[in-house]
């Protein structure tokens, strides 16, 4: 019998702030009608001493400290995937395996596809795992990523989040176990959304919207292929998905249960608040993480639903370009120790409320932080105070600047408790 596979933890980082979307809604002037089609509470939002590295870091570090130092000297390969690259060919991973402290003997590599990446690396880890050539080895995933938008973006700024999701993965899965060859695939080019620069990114709204649907259905037929009895109503018992907001996820279900079950929309609204509203729970308070937020989702699902007698996820993941997935695995009670550990729920509850005013000063600083610099200095104490309104008194990995190219990193301590 194959030995089972998947993430056997994982942890969240969403930075240390947060503003209210009605806040951000009205320092814009944006139309209040379209907050629910956003389902959009809060978004998190980076401060000019965070980016990707800080990110990863700061989510993979408290579940290192929680796995004990035997289990992490069995990582040997770290993935980091972003669409926040911040070299043409040094990696973020090379800064996170430094900080991380993490074994010499270790792969180390970046991947990009939007996001969708942090869903091939984890499926790659895995066969890797999978294939037996290194007993015991370990992987460690981290879809990490920050928002560069701000008022040209429109109704996409609400949306936008910031931060990583860290997944260990190994043959003792405690978090998800995969189905073993139960996966759907469905990609094509398209310019749906792109970052061409490191000041701005780029969407065409509604392509976007068209082919995040298109990919659902056309991955899971492709699943449905490969899993003959897979039922879209009946196989999963609940269901985790790429959100880019959690009213496209919304839209997304009642799509697919009309396409694949015929399901009316009264039963198919029911159906979403069963198996899918509580995914939507923690990136409501967040945002699109990018390649991090279907594992946003995930940790929502197994907090917020009762997964005690054990449950079968389905799973999409879904980058822009575009690339996309449908998967499915197991979760139980396990899981929900596991996630429970992480204390992700607290973590967001901690978050710095900014007002408007502070968040929109913010924004000319944060949206340098990917510029290839020669030298920066960034002054932590210009954000001491945000960072003492975290309310988790914890150390934290922050960027200090760059100099000769080579950007530059100290812990701090944040929170006032």
């Amino acid at each position: 019998m194959t030995a089972p596979v998947g993430v056997e933890a994982m942890n969240v980082y969403c930075g240390v702030a947060q503003i209210p979307v009605p806040a951000l809604f009205a320092g814009r002037g944006l139309d209040p009608a379209r907050l629910d089609n956003l389902m959009m509470r809060q978004r998190s939002v980076a401060l000019p001493c965070e980016d990707p590295v800080t990110n990863a870091v700061n989510a993979a570090r408290p579940l290192l400290d929680r796995l004990g130092p035997e289990t992490v000297s069995r990582i040997e390969l770290l993935v980091t995937s972003t669409e926040s690259g911040l070299d043409l060919s040094k990696s973020v991973a090379s800064y996170v395996h430094e900080f991380l402290g993490l074994s010499r003997a270790c792969r180390v590599l970046e991947v990009k596809q939007a996001c969708y990446a942090a869903t091939g690396a984890l499926q790659l880890a895995a066969g890797h795992i999978a294939s037996g050539f290194s007993p015991g080895a370990k992987a460690l995933v981290i879809g990490t990523d920050i928002s560069l938008v701000d008022e040209d973006a429109a109704y996409a700024e609400p949306a936008m989040g910031n931060g990583a999701v860290a997944l260990l993965v190994g043959d003792r899965p405690e978090v998800l176990t995969l189905d073993p060859g139960a996966f759907g695939l469905y990609s094509y080019e398209t310019l749906d959304s792109a970052r061409p620069g490191p000041t701005f990114d780029i969407a065409d709204a509604d392509r976007s919207l068209y082919a995040y649907l298109d990919c659902l259905s056309h991955s899971f037929r492709d699943y449905r292929s490969r899993v003959e009895t897979a039922d879209y109503a009946t196989t999963f018992d609940l269901l985790a998905m790429h959100t880019p907001f959690a009213g496209m996820v919304r839209a997304g279900h009642r799509k697919m249960m009309r396409e694949f079950a015929g399901t009316l929309p009264a039963a198919a609204t029911d159906d979403f608040e069963r198996r899918v509203a509580p995914s939507l729970v923690y990136p409501a308070a967040v945002g699109n993480m990018c390649s991090g937020s279907v594992y946003l989702a995930l940790a929502s699902l197994v907090d917020h639903a009762d997964v005690s007698a054990g449950a079968r996820v389905g799973l999409f993941s879904y980058g822009s370009g575009c690339s996309s997935e449908f998967f499915s695995g197991l979760v139980d009670a396990r899981s929900a120790r596991a996630v429970g550990a992480a204390g992700i729920a607290g973590h967001l509850a901690a978050r710095a409320e900014l007002s408007f005013d502070e968040y929109a000063g913010l924004l000319p600083a944060t949206r340098r932080s990917l510029l290839p610099e020669r030298d920066v200095v960034l002054e932590p104490e210009r954000h001491a105070g945000l960072l003492a309104r975290y309310g988790d008194r914890r150390d934290l990995l922050i960027r200090t600047g760059t100099k000769e190219h080579h950007r530059t990193y100290e812990w701090a301590v944040a929170g006032s408790r």
